[in-house]
């Protein structure tokens, strides 16, 4: 696994490759301080995954995520950052960067870019127990997104549900319905975003 690593602070990016080579199957394959760089970093060495500050100087994070996104759809962009404003992790998901951790929790890197690598978007465990909170202030605006895409205001609730963290047990008990019923509702609902699974679900959800 080819990471590359963006961080304004020289010591901390150091401390980084330290931990992430310590793992025989992890390779450190540049390590640059600013936006421009992770910019420049991506396009010589397209790694697995791009793991990037969100503040640093003249260009931000998320403004180089953005910019490599555009050029490269399928780019892996994990950001690692001690900010966990609502705003940067709303904006992070939007443009499609694969997860969100804080430097905090250094224990979960490692795991965390296993499951980047395998398709998955992640969260850290303070930006998960936060997420409901989030989505709940971007709910209203999602509602009138997903009119346009010919979700149901039934079908609404349940993905807001799902996108909770909550199972298709605790969803029913919720909204006084079956348990098949809430499955069904959850299939329809990815068929009709062309989504996978719950947590493309979620993801999406919050993105909107």
């Amino acid at each position: 696994m080819d990471i590359v690593i963006v961080d304004d602070d020289k010591l901390v990016a150091s401390s980084l490759k330290i931990i992430l080579e310590a793992d025989p199957e992890v390779k450190v394959a540049a390590m640059g301080y600013s936006g421009a760089e992770a910019m420049a970093l991506y396009r010589q060495h397209r790694p697995d995954i791009l793991l990037l500050d969100i503040r640093m100087g003249e260009m931000s994070g998320l403004e180089a995520a953005k910019r490599i996104l555009e050029e490269d759809g399928s780019a892996l962009i994990l950001f690692l950052t001690t900010f966990s404003d609502d705003e940067y992790i709303i904006k992070a998901l939007k443009i499609g960067a694969r997860g969100y951790l804080l430097k905090q929790d250094f224990a979960g890197i490692l795991p965390a870019l296993r499951a980047v690598l395998s398709g998955q978007t992640v969260f850290g465990g303070e930006i998960v127990s936060r997420l409901p909170d989030i989505l709940d202030a971007k709910g209203e605006k999602g509602r009138k997104d997903y009119s346009t895409l010919g979700i149901s205001d039934r079908e609404w609730e349940v993905t807001a549900l799902v996108a909770e963290g909550l199972s298709n047990r605790e969803i029913a008990a919720r909204l006084y319905l079956s348990e098949g019923t809430v499955r069904n509702y959850i299939s329809t609902v990815l068929e009709k975003l062309k989504l996978r699974d719950r947590t493309q679900l979620a993801v999406f959800y919050l993105k909107r």
